[in-house]
Formats: C-alpha cells, sequence, structure tokens
C-alpha cells in the first residue's frame, strides 16, 4: 500500500502541474494549513495520542503541518487510512482498520462511501488522496474529526480567563534614608521659597545675631574638655542615624548612558576577538564550497549516461503507472459491476426457490381436492332444492287448473238452467 500511494503521490503531482488552476483568492494556498491546524486541535480534544494507538503500529504523532506538505507519500498514506479508519469508528460507525498491503483504491473508497453517509459532500476525484497529504486529505479528516466530536457530545466551553491581582509594593522608607527624587523635591523647595520670601530688615539683624551667637558658641566648643573615648563612643552610636543614602532610580537617563557606554565597550571588545574567528571560518566555507562545486561537475561528467539511463527509466514508470491507474479504474468498475449482478443473481435464485418450493408444495392440491368435494356436495343440495321447488311449482299449476275447471263447470250449470226455463 504505502509503494502504491507513492506511485500515485507521483502522479498526483503531475496531475496537478497540468491541470489548469482555478482563480482563487491569495490566501488560498494557505488554507490547508489552518486547516491541518484546527485538525491537529481536534485530534488532541479526542485524545487521539492515546486511543488511536499510534505506537503500535511504529508511527509518531504528526505535525501541524504533516498532511499540509508533501514529506513522504507511503507513510503519509498510511498515517491518512489509520486516522479516517480511527475517526470513523469514533464516530459510531464499524470501520476495519486498514493494512499495510490493502488496496488503496478500496480503502478510499470505503473512506469516501463512510463521509457520505455522514451526510459530507464530497465534490473531488478519489484520486486525490492517493498521495496522503493536500487539502483534500486534510477537509476528509476535519469532517471525520468534526463527526467524532458530534458523537462524543463535545460542546466548547467559555473561556475562564484567570483574575490577575496587581500587587501593591508597600515600600517602607526609613526617616534618615533618602531617595534621590526627595533630595531633588526639597533643593527645588528651598530654591523657590528664597526667592518667593522678600527681604526684610529686622529678619536680617536677628540673622546676624545669630550667626554670632553661633561663632561663639563654636569657639567655646573648640576648647572642650570631652574625653576622645567618650567622643568616639558617641559618633559611634548616632552614626548609623546620620547616614543618607542615595538610591539609584533606574529610570535616570543618566544611568542609562553609562549602560549603554559599558555596552558599546563590550561589544567592541568582543567585536576584535570574534572578528578574526568569523574571517577564517568564512574561508573555510568559501574553500569548501568552491571544492563541493568542482566535484560535483565532476561527478555530473561521470555519472551523465546514468542519467541518461535514469530519466528513460523515469519515462517508462511514468508510462507504467498511467498504464496501472487505467487498468486500476477498469478493475474497480468492474468489480462494483460485478458486486450488482452477484446481488440480482442472488434475488433470482431466492425467487426461484420460492416459487420451486410453492410447486413441489401438495398442500395446494389438497386445498383443490377439498373444495371439488364441497361443489359436489353443494351441487347435489341445489339438485334437490330444485327438484323440491319444481314439485312445489307443479303441484300449484295443478292446483290452479283443477280450480279454474271447477269455476268453469259452475258457470256453465247455470247458463244451462237459465235456458231450460225458457
Amino acid at each position: 500500500m504505502a509503494a502504491a500511494a507513492a506511485a500515485a503521490a507521483g502522479e498526483e503531482e503531475g496531475d496537478l502541474n497540468e491541470a489548469p488552476e482555478v482563480e482563487r483568492g491569495p490566501g488560498a494556498a494557505y488554507h490547508m494549513f489552518v486547516m491541518m491546524d484546527e485538525l491537529l486541535q481536534k485530534l488532541k480534544l479526542l485524545n487521539y495520542e492515546e486511543e488511536a494507538a499510534l505506537r503500535s503500529h511504529n508511527m509518531r504523532p504528526p505535525s501541524r503541518h504533516y498532511f499540509a506538505l508533501p514529506i513522504n507519500p507511503g507513510e503519509q498514506f498510511y498515517m491518512f487510512c489509520t486516522l479516517a479508519a480511527w475517526l470513523i469508528n469514533k464516530a459510531g460507525h464499524s470501520f476495519e482498520q486498514p493494512q499495510e498491503y490493502d488496496d488503496p483504491n478500496a480503502i478510499i473508497s470505503n473512506i469516501l462511501s463512510e463521509l457520505r453517509s455522514f451526510g459530507r459532500s464530497v465534490d473531488f476525484p478519489p484520486s486525490k488522496l492517493k498521495a496522503g497529504y493536500g487539502e483534500q486529505a486534510c477537509y476528509v479528516l476535519d469532517c471525520l474529526a468534526e463527526e467524532a466530536l458530534q458523537f462524543t457530545s463535545f460542546a466548547w466551553k467559555r473561556p475562564t480567563y484567570p483574575t490577575e491581582e496587581l500587587e501593591e509594593e508597600a515600600i517602607t522608607e526609613d526617616d534618615a534614608e533618602l531617595t534621590l527624587n526627595k533630595v531633588e523635591e526639597i533643593i527645588t523647595e528651598e530654591e523657590t521659597d528664597n526667592e518667593e520670601n522678600y527681604i526684610d530688615l529686622n529678619v536680617l539683624k536677628a540673622q546676624t545675631y545669630k550667626s554670632d551667637m553661633i561663632e561663639s558658641k563654636q569657639e567655646e566648643i573648640l576648647e572642650s574638655t570631652v574625653d576622645a573615648a567618650e567622643w568616639n563612643l558617641e559618633v559611634e552610636r548616632v552614626l548609623p542615624q546620620l547616614k543618607v543614602t542615595i538610591r539609584t532610580d533606574n529610570k535616570d537617563w543618566r544611568i542609562h548612558v553609562d549602560q549603554m557606554h559599558q555596552h558599546q565597550d563590550g561589544i567592541e571588545s568582543a567585536l576584535k576577538d570574534t572578528r578574526g574567528y568569523l574571517d577564517k571560518l568564512h574561508n573555510e566555507i568559501s574553500r569548501t564550497l568552491e571544492k563541493v562545486s568542482s566535484r560535483e561537475k565532476y561527478i555530473n561528467n561521470q555519472l551523465e549516461h546514468l542519467v541518461q539511463e535514469y530519466r528513460s527509466a523515469q519515462a517508462l514508470l511514468s508510462e507504467a503507472k498511467e498504464k496501472y491507474q487505467q487498468g486500476s479504474g477498469g478493475v474497480t468498475e468492474r468489480t462494483r459491476n460485478l458486486s450488482e449482478i452477484t446481488e440480482e443473481l442472488e434475488k433470482v435464485k431466492q425467487e426461484m426457490e420460492e416459487k420451486g418450493s410453492s410447486m413441489t408444495d401438495g398442500a395446494p392440491l389438497v386445498k383443490i381436492k377439498q373444495a371439488l368435494t364441497k361443489l359436489k356436495q353443494e351441487t347435489i343440495q341445489m339438485d334437490i332444492r330444485i327438484g323440491v321447488v319444481e314439485h312445489t311449482l307443479l303441484q300449484s299449476k295443478l292446483k290452479e287448473k283443477s280450480n279454474m275447471t271447477r269455476d268453469m263447470h259452475a258457470t256453465i250449470i247455470p247458463d244451462s238452467s237459465i235456458v231450460g226455463t225458457y
């Protein structure tokens, strides 16, 4: 079956190249990729990887573009037949699993008949499915997958989107810790306050007085008598509270510029090292390509006669494929005619058996004899009744005749008496 499918794939490509292209939209060439993607999703919903038992047939699960592109026509046709049989059984119809050496024409005709039984239209020749890939193969498997989903009462549900809760980051800031933005805000506020305040002489006098007092206090502090050890202990105790840390803001353009300079330096330093390796690799690849091209020319010159023989053999193979296709088409038609003739012959045999059984049966003859005896009895009874009726009629006629003669005699006697008196 794989060899026949591979041969049919070559024929199919030739037919597609010779057939005139139907005017379709610009996206028609990619429609089978979309159909194949949808088919794969439906097969995953049907859990085909475990239920179809592909591993028992030494087959891997198909990829997203498995039936859309020509990969291995024999393997693709066997995969197509296996999935189609599994989907038909999944949809509630019994279908025998095809074997590797079965007739591909018979398998395709059985699959298409099952597809028509589901009410699906098939407006393409069965030879389109022999290649095992293409838009027609994707269409057949997609229709069977939809029927299987309907039979299993599968229904799409509304999508449930997860609720994403934005976590509010609570930033705890110490009183002694300042950010760069806060420092800038404080500086700008002080500058605006200084600009807005007007000059007051009393205020200036008070400020000069305070500054003189601070200078006098500083002179006094310089003459302090505090112990140095105690002073160092106090400084160590107060130092963490006086520490000011400024956080770096990632949104600051200065940091971005520094990072850009660092990355640029890193790229330039890495490029110096890698450029030499890339140039060396380029030279090696160019030399290898030159060697390959020269070797290819040499092989082509040496194998020219073999190429010619191969082309002639390919032409003979194409002719044999055409003859095989014509013969296979005639065989399928004759097998269909033979099946119809055998059905009619079975019907005629059944009718002949019914008529023969009715002719050899003696029950109708017994019924006829019984009917004849019954008719004879009824004719005898009718004859008796007719005789009785004739007798009664004769008696009535004689009685009427006697009455008439009596009446006639009665009328004649008075007339003669009358004549005698005269």
